[in-house]
């Protein structure tokens, strides 16, 4: 777990300094609070927590996937991957690594949507529950991206439009059965689900996120194996 260890502070380091990225964190934040504020709290037939719910679903899908991407495709481009296999970083060391420090984030960032929903003390856990699973797995996505091309440009290139139609589905499947049963199977919807229905049974969403979760740690960990050294 040292070599764990040494990457997380690592890529710690980096993100902080990397002010273009921090948006990424704060900006749906900030936006979920003045919709909320100025549109929500104004009008009383749209639930307080609309707009956060919203918001959550869209960082999720949309920041991590790229962030990871990103910063795996970078280690990639820069041969920082490939020393760190020569050295024998296994697979989950550098996921620890590199994931860890992203879902660090990303929990302050849901800390922040589920203060901002005002929720009950059950319903706080609850979506606080159902962002960190599906953050996971975006970060896993964008890890699995990250590892199979080969340079940061073709991560923007891959790894944007896929989190776009992740981030924006869910709200494209509230106004299309259709897509709502296409997008039922991704952990995207299943977000959206619990986080705009808090009566809902848990037991489906979180058994589908975490089949998300496994099929992409696994694609994953084939990635890393295959593809680590051919950069």
């Amino acid at each position: 777990m040292r070599s764990a260890k040494a990457i997380f502070i690592r890529q710690a380091t980096d993100l902080f300094k990397n002010r273009l990225v921090m948006v990424q964190y704060i900006i749906f934040p900030v936006v979920a609070f003045i919709f909320t504020e100025m549109v929500a709290k104004a009008d009383e037939s749209i639930p307080d927590y609309m707009f956060v719910s919203m918001f959550a679903a869209i960082f999720a899908g949309m920041t991590l996937v790229a962030t990871t991407a990103g910063v795996i495709a970078e280690d990639r481009e820069n041969k920082s991957l490939r020393f760190l296999i020569m050295a024998g970083v296994k697979p989950h060391e550098y996921l620890l690594g590199i994931g860890g420090v992203i879902l660090a984030a990303s929990f302050l960032v849901s800390l922040a949507f589920a203060l901002m929903g005002g929720f009950s003390a059950a319903n706080f856990a609850r979506f606080l529950t159902i962002m960190m699973l599906s953050s996971t797995a975006s970060i896993l996505l964008g890890a699995s991206i990250g590892m199979l091309v080969r340079n940061q440009q073709a991560a923007t290139a891959i790894g944007m439009p896929v989190a776009m139609i992740l981030g924006f589905g869910p709200m494209l499947a509230m106004f299309n059965t259709t897509v709502e049963k296409i997008f039922s199977f991704f952990y995207t919807q299943q977000l959206n689900v619990v986080a705009n229905d808090f009566t809902v049974d848990l037991t489906k969403p979180i058994t589908i996120v975490l089949v998300n979760i496994a099929f992409l740690l696994v694609l994953f960990t084939v990635a890393y194996r295959k593809k680590g050294l051919s950069a």
